[in-house]
Parts: structure tokens; sequence; C-alpha cells
């Protein structure tokens, strides 16, 4: 099934799937984050099943990528031994994809599909 939120990891040095990256999923509520649900990238570097059948809510959420696991995994000194994704559901309707493209020294992300 797939879930209201979904992301993916492209290793960008690698031209690969980032493969058992855990990935936790906070929403922010009046009184700080709250954690949503965790889970590790499959082999295609995807999380797409982690909040069941839970219904789309507007508001802000954060996505937390263990990159300095992964590259330690390698044997790969990173810049980042985290990277967090700030986002806001506006339209509780749309699905919200939030992929991650890393390397050790460098991330972007955008809006998927």
């Amino acid at each position: 099934m797939k879930s209201v939120i979904t992301t993916h990891i492209l290793d960008t040095h690698k031209g690969r799937p980032a493969a058992n990256v855990e990935v936790s999923l906070y929403q922010w509520q009046q009184d700080g984050w709250q954690h949503m649900a965790s889970a590790q990238t499959d082999d295609d570097g995807r999380i797409t099943d982690w909040l069941g059948d839970r219904q789309r809510e507007q508001g802000l959420y954060r996505l937390t990528f263990a990159t300095a696991e992964y590259f330690s995994h390698q044997g790969v000194i990173s810049l980042y031994p985290q990277v967090d994704i700030h986002f806001q559901i506006e339209n509780a309707d749309e699905h919200y994809h939030i992929p991650l493209l890393l390397s050790a020294n460098g991330y972007s992300t955008y809006r998927g599909s």
C-alpha cells in the first residue's frame, strides 16, 4: 500500500538508490515534533508503506535521514551526519513524495510524484 507521504534516496555519487537508510517522519504539533513513523529504505531506496491507512493532514512535517550510518557502512566520511527536510502539506487530497539526492558532501530535494 502506498503511504500518504513517501520518500526515496538516490546516492548521486554511485548513481544508485541508497538502501537500508533509516528515515523518521515527524509532524509538528503545538508542543513540538511528534514522531509518526520510522522505516528503512528498501533495495530501491524507497519507503512507500510506513503510514498504512492514515489520512493526510495539513501541517508541517519533517523527514530525518540517518546519513552518517549509511556512509559509515561504506567507509566514507560524510559532511552531513543527518539530513532533515521540512515540508508543509497544504492540500490534504494530494500525495506528497519527498525525494533526497545524496552524496557525502551535498544533498538536494524536491517534490516528486
